[in-house]
């Protein structure tokens, strides 16, 4: 069995693991009653290590695939959405067998730069996730209405929906309306008006929409955000400011409306304020299942 502190040594000197492993690698398909629980890990890409306040909480790499792999062994936790280092660091482990993969594609609007509007495709791609077997792809929409440079994220997204939509595998859009603050840093509009417009805008893009899914915030009035669309939608997690019940209350209340159908966690669960992983994870899988 492969150990967390062997992943150098593979990497070294038998990189073409990694690929026979994902030629091997068993894929489940969707769960009987159509809900998902996924554990989200494409954080670091971006340069945002924090977690709960602790701004260098995911910096540690053992410990994050620790945490992972321990997420991931739960009963009822469906798959994990990360990028590459992460996803092959989980495969030599072999904590993706039987487990519902998506890729994340656009990392490159790093946090806080200036051309963080400009969010290119920096990750995996439409014919990496189709050759890697995963499941789909995952993509950050900001529609940053202040910055031009949100128009080749746009054109980025459009064009990778249309190539998931025609491969047959599933595109996840994670759209938000957002501005630029005084300070320069970009805010996302979480009012129940901007998440029903960025909804709009992403379930439009690509020139078909039958694989495509979204991703969506908890926010107020969610009965009104929820009618805003018929697509298969994921709830995220991001990094709560709130107690854990609060969180979970939250959820639990979108869960049950007709088009959420999951959850898409990561920080609140790798990183709970007690740091029991087994016991946060658990309590959301028993949520969407």
């Amino acid at each position: 069995m492969t150990e967390i502190s062997d992943l150098t040594d593979i990497r070294l000197t038998d990189p073409g693991r990694i690929g026979r492993l994902l030629a091997e690698r068993s894929r489940p398909g969707l769960p009987a009653d159509g809900r998902l629980m996924i554990i989200a890990c494409d954080h670091p890409a971006r340069g945002s290590l924090s977690a709960l306040g602790r701004p260098t909480a995911m910096a540690d790499r053992p410990e994050l695939l620790r945490r992972l792999v321990t997420a991931l062994s739960r009963p009822g936790v469906d798959g994990v959405l990360a990028t590459a280092d992460i996803l092959e660091d989980l495969l030599l482990l072999g904590a993706l067998e039987g487990k519902i993969v998506f890729s994340s594609l656009n990392r490159g609007g790093l946090s806080g730069s200036c051309f963080e509007a400009d969010d290119r495709m920096t990750g995996y791609d439409v014919r990496g996730t189709v050759e890697s077997g995963f499941d789909g792809a995952k993509m950050l929409l900001r529609i940053v209405v202040d910055d031009p440079a949100t128009a080749s994220t746009l054109q980025a997204c459009g064009q990778a929906v249309t190539e998931l939509n025609r491969a047959g595998h599933i595109a996840l859009v994670e759209p938000f309306l957002a501005r630029h603050t005084d300070a320069g840093r970009i805010a996302n509009d979480l009012t129940p008006e901007a998440v029903i417009t960025s909804i709009a805008i992403a379930q439009g893009l690509g020139a078909s929409s039958a694989y495509t899914w979204l991703k969506l915030p908890v926010t107020d009035r969610m009965e009104e955000v929820a009618a805003a669309t018929t697509l298969p939608s994921l709830l995220l997690g991001g990094d709560p400011e709130g107690s854990a019940d609060e969180t979970y209350a939250q959820w639990a209340a979108a869960l049950k409306l007709p088009p959420i159908r999951g959850l898409v966690v990561g920080r609140s669960l790798l990183y709970p304020r007690d740091d029991d992983v087994a016991a946060a994870v658990d309590i959301a899988a028993g949520m969407v299942h």
